[in-house]
């Protein structure tokens, strides 16, 4: 017995959508009663929120793909101004009229020469008995635009006169949205995340066909078994299911072992899935520089991937900095003076120090420093003379940006800025070099 039911659509639209949208069908109920039937008054505008790669955007667009149901679907990181983005609806809105015979550009300065077009786009034979759906996707970019855009939208019907919905998509709250000056309060619907059986359910319908259905869903198990507990993003893990599938039928295409010898194709398999777990969303390497060492037949190493080589792309004060400051990170201050002096006399070990020298400080952390001790480090490890210059303090706050350094306490303290060093020995190792 089918889980979607509505007398305003067919049945085979209805049983075709929902085996498209696997583990949503609660979601997509619950759209199709608000929707009501073609010629009906939605809702004037749903909030729907979730975290990233939870379906929101899969399921809006398959929904009114199926049943056919006239839409506009913007994108709003790509038309990033209010002017870009109102003039696509409207170039959106003339493709589902018959009357006009081209799409052409409509320009529109502001939401009063929305409105006026709007009504003349949705004028046509086609669109007047039925609703139109503007879904906004990564709708969080309406806040930077200007302080009217966001109220508007959500009283488009109002304002229009016309049946129409308007569909907000993002990962963030509607308390993150609500204006100051209060605003029409839109239908929020929420998408959780996906549960393991959820994603076993759906990343076992991408099965190969030369393989059987069991023996792809025991690998999605072996897989999620390794990295649900670091990575539940649906589409991080359907990358990882087709780049590490070839490894794991390796004994079966060489004849060693059959579909159902479970341990020993683990077993083969192990090795790669731990070295992927180094580049779960990170994008380290490439997929075909991934398959490539999937071929290698030697251990498991280290990756080499860009953050291998992202010294070199850093300026030659910069690269000195960066030691600086993870020297003042992981060094005690009161070891400055025997590091970088020549002539810093003798120095007693105290049974505070050897205390505190059988910890590693890499297995506690980076430290805070100040300012005035990174540049003097810097100048005993430079071997030419370096001038205190406004270079040298905007190279400090580039690598602040590129995260390689991070800023501790407030900006307003009166003892300077203290910064601690952010980045891996195996990276510090590599820009020495």
């Amino acid at each position: 017995m089918p889980n979607l039911e509505h007398p305003a659509y067919p049945a085979s639209a209805l049983l075709q959508l929902e085996s498209l949208v696997p583990c949503r069908e609660s979601q997509v109920s619950m759209l199709l009663s608000i929707f009501g039937e073609r010629q009906q008054f939605s809702f004037p505008s749903i909030f729907i929120y979730g975290h990233t790669a939870s379906g929101k955007t899969y399921v809006m667009q398959t929904l009114l793909n199926t049943l056919k149901l006239p839409h506009v679907f913007v994108n709003c990181v790509e038309y990033f101004t209010s002017r870009l983005l109102l003039e696509e609806i409207l170039m959106q809105l003339q493709s589902h009229s018959s009357e006009t015979q081209q799409t052409s550009h409509v320009p529109c300065e502001n939401f009063n020469d929305f409105v006026r077009l709007f009504k003349q786009a949705v004028a046509s034979r086609e669109l007047q008995d039925q609703t139109v759906y503007i879904v906004l996707d990564r709708a969080e970019q309406l806040r930077e635009m200007e302080a009217n855009i966001l109220p508007a939208f959500l009283r488009l019907q109002e304002l229009t006169d016309k049946n129409v919905t308007v569909v907000l998509l993002t990962e963030i709250v509607w308390e993150l949205f609500r204006p100051n000056s209060g605003c029409f309060e839109p239908l929020t619907l929420y998408f959780p995340d996906y549960s393991i059986a959820h994603l076993q359910k759906i990343l076992s319908q991408n099965h190969p066909p030369e393989y059987s259905a069991d023996f792809y869903a025991a690998y999605i198990n072996i897989l999620l078994g390794v990295f649900y507990m670091v990575c539940r993003d649906l589409k991080e893990l359907q990358h990882l299911a087709v780049l590490n599938f070839s490894k794991y039928c390796e004994p079966v295409v060489r004849g060693e072992a059959n579909e159902r010898d479970t341990h020993k194709l683990w077993k083969n398999i192990e090795p790669h899935l731990k070295k992927a777990m180094q580049t779960v969303y990170l994008r380290e390497i490439s997929s075909s520089q991934w398959e490539r060492l999937q071929h290698d037949n030697g251990e498991p190493g280290p990756l080499k991937g860009l953050s291998a080589h992202t010294h070199v792309e850093l300026p030659y004060y910069s690269k000195f900095l960066l030691i600086a400051a993870y020297l003042a990170s992981y060094n005690p201050a009161r070891t400055d003076k025997r590091f970088f002096l020549k002539h810093h006399g003798k120095i007693r070990k105290t049974n505070s120090m050897k205390k505190h020298e059988k910890t590693s400080s890499h297995l506690i952390g980076p430290k805070p420093f100040p300012l005035d001790r990174l540049l003097a480090i810097l100048y005993s490890i430079v071997d030419n003379r370096v001038a205190p210059t406004a270079n040298i303090f905007s190279q400090i706050t580039s690598l602040v940006t590129l995260q390689l350094l991070s800023v501790v306490g407030r900006n307003d303290q009166l003892d300077g800025p203290r910064y601690k060093c952010t980045v891996s020995l195996d990276f510090i190792r590599a820009v020495a070099r």
